[in-house]
């Protein structure tokens, strides 16, 4: 027992250090213009989408936190990973049990015959029995296996971070699902805008249907070109009603990701555009401490490591101790008197000898998944960067394309101003105002899906940021 004790210090499995990320040398991000967050302005932790000031997308989220499905998968998950850690340090301790038994038979004359025998080994009665006999026996056994060589210690620390693993995929779930819904809410707000852009396309078609009827009323205009006005307008009537069945897919996609079912839920349409904020980007380098896929590709590194040192275990001996205590008789009222006393105390020691290199195979194999997880470390971090240089390229390029498509839009509705006072005049035929109001209705619907992609790359960069997790939510474990 002495030596089980002095074995349970040792430790056999390689020690873990955290193998070096791929970080940029530079303290900023290639692309150039963005503000560095500071102490006091650092994105909002938890509740990142606050940054946009929409207090319907912030009554959505919330109701997102407590009833999206993939969240609760996630969260028993996590929780089901911690479980698991307390029963590997149930190991720690002896496991204890106790056993009641009554029998009643018959046994042949024969000395030294023992007709009740324990688990333990230990036996009641004995001499020479004859014909019937009843046995009555209460007896405790406990069992314990000393951790040698740390082997425990190693299981333990394989679910520990396991568990920490786990806890970062869950806020890495809880972040996607975050995101998702403020794009589709987003989506659906520039689906909303588009319809009034059509909606304002059909009365601008009616208006100048109205304008051409009058003229060919007095033999001002054709037939054709009141026919051709008139298909104008029904096909601008089609596309303003063909827009809706996007905005009813951005609609169930909410409702399911709340939690909702797709027919007990209706957002109102409400046109919303608005510019996103500055987002505090920070130094590359937090990105390792703000990305909670980061974490957890880490901290299965860790948990990886540490199996390694579990196979290491299979090397050195297992002890075991066990010992038995109780009270047995033929008699019930003899069961507890001092004479019906056993006990037993003994131990076992275990040591595979040969096993044709099935342990240093096993060890092969958890080396290599090791390694594995350093691999998916390591690309984890490569393409958490390329995804933030990746918005913030396209972040910066749309805040131009938008200012220049805005430009556009008051051009060519100026120039359709124009073109309807010179057809109401008689200077130009039709085809000619025809031709630039479509080009005014293809740069305003241009321009709405510049502005809903800026927005929404904002989303993905607060996103690729980590939405304001910090790592330090994994020290609890």
């Amino acid at each position: 027992m002495a030596a089980a004790l002095v074995a349970t210090a040792c430790g056999v499995g390689p020690a873990y250090r955290v193998p070096r990320a791929p970080v940029p040398l530079a303290a900023h991000y290639k692309e150039a213009g963005w503000k560095v967050a500071r102490p006091a302005d650092a994105i909002p932790r938890g509740a990142w989408w606050t940054m946009f000031a929409q207090p319907e997308l912030d009554a959505l989220e919330a109701q997102l936190a407590i009833a999206n499905q993939t969240i609760v998968v996630a969260a028993e998950s996590y929780l089901g990973a911690r479980a698991l850690i307390r029963v590997a340090e149930a190991q720690y301790f002896p496991t204890l049990s106790l056993a009641a038994s009554a029998a009643h038979g018959r046994s042949p004359g024969v000395v030294g015959a023992n007709p009740t025998t324990l688990t333990g080994g230990l036996s009641a009665g004995g001499g020479t029995t004859v014909g019937p006999f009843t046995s009555y026996i209460l007896a405790g056994e406990a069992s314990w296996a000393p951790d040698l060589f740390g082997r425990v210690r190693y299981t333990v620390r394989q679910r520990r971070y396991t568990a920490q693993a786990s806890a970062a995929d869950l806020e890495n779930v809880r972040l996607q699902m975050q995101a998702a819904l403020a794009q589709a809410y987003f989506q659906l707000r520039a689906q909303d805008a588009l319809q009034e852009l059509l909606d304002a396309t059909v009365a601008t078609n009616e208006e100048i249907l109205a304008l051409i009827r009058q003229r060919f009323d007095k033999g001002l205009e054709n037939e054709a070109t009141l026919v051709q006005a008139e298909q104008t307008l029904e096909a601008s009537r089609a596309q303003a009603t063909n827009a809706g069945i996007l905005r009813a897919q951005y609609e169930h996609a909410i409702a399911v990701l709340i939690g909702v079912p797709v027919s007990d839920f209706a957002l109102p349409r409400r046109a919303l555009l608005a510019a996103p904020p500055q987002i505090p980007t920070g130094a590359p380098s937090q990105l390792l401490e703000r990305r909670p896929d980061i974490a957890a590709a880490e901290r299965r590194m860790a948990a990886a490591n540490a199996a390694i040192g579990i196979g290491y275990t299979a090397y050195f001996p297992a002890i075991t101790l066990t010992g038995v205590a109780g009270v047995a008789s033929q008699a019930v009222r003899s069961l507890f008197d001092w004479q019906s006393r056993l006990w037993s105390a003994g131990g076992t020691l275990a040591q595979t000898v040969f096993d044709g290199g099935a342990r240093a195979a096993n060890i092969a194999v958890l080396t290599a998944q090791y390694d594995a997880t350093v691999a998916d470390y390591r690309q984890t971090v490569l393409v958490a960067f390329q995804q933030v240089e990746d918005t913030l390229a396209q972040t910066r390029i749309l805040v131009d394309v938008v200012e220049r498509q805005r430009n556009a839009v008051r051009l060519l509705e100026h120039g359709l101003d124009l073109e309807r006072s010179r057809y109401a005049a008689g200077l130009d035929p039709y085809i000619t105002l025809m031709t630039q109001q479509t080009a005014v209705l293809s740069a305003r619907q241009l321009l709405v899906s510049f502005e809903v992609q800026r927005i929404v790359a904002a989303v993905q960069l607060v996103q690729a940021l980590g939405g304001g997790w910090e790592r330090q939510g994994l020290a609890h474990e």
